[in-house]
């Protein structure tokens, strides 16, 4: 049904998101994280079909758990500096094109035969590591 008055809609600031964590993660506190196709969350790691969340706020142990049991806040929205994979390395001619997710720490410049999801696109390179927005 379409508005016919004003509407006062409720809304949240999209920087820090509280995520249901799956049943047997532990994340670590600055972790890269994302969502499996159940849509909860795991630290990051080589895996197709994930979707790249950003950064856990806090540490978060669930591995004794059920799906959703406890939950974590994650920082969206931001830039991240995740370092560079050493097997796959981003250079860089990634700069503006997407890498993807190597671990709960590291992106990689290719999606590895399609065993790794994607992370998100590489602003710029540095000796520490990949912005990655």
């Amino acid at each position: 049904m379409s508005l016919t008055e004003d509407r006062m809609t409720t809304h949240r600031d999209g920087g820090l998101v509280p995520f249901a964590v799956a049943a047997g993660e532990e994340v670590f506190g600055g972790a890269l994280v994302a969502v499996n196709a159940a849509g909860f969350l795991v630290a990051g790691k080589a895996e197709a079909g994930l979707t790249y969340l950003g950064r856990a706020d806090a540490h978060i142990n669930n591995s004794a758990g059920i799906d959703g049991a406890k939950t974590i806040q994650v920082r969206r929205n931001v830039a991240f500096l995740w370092r560079n994979s050493n097997t796959n390395p981003i250079g860089q001619n990634l700069v503006g094109k997407i890498c993807y997710i190597q671990d709960d720490e590291t992106v990689a410049g290719t999606d590895g035969a399609g065993s790794r999801s994607k992370a998100g696109v590489v602003l710029a390179l540095e000796p520490a590591g990949v912005w990655v927005e």
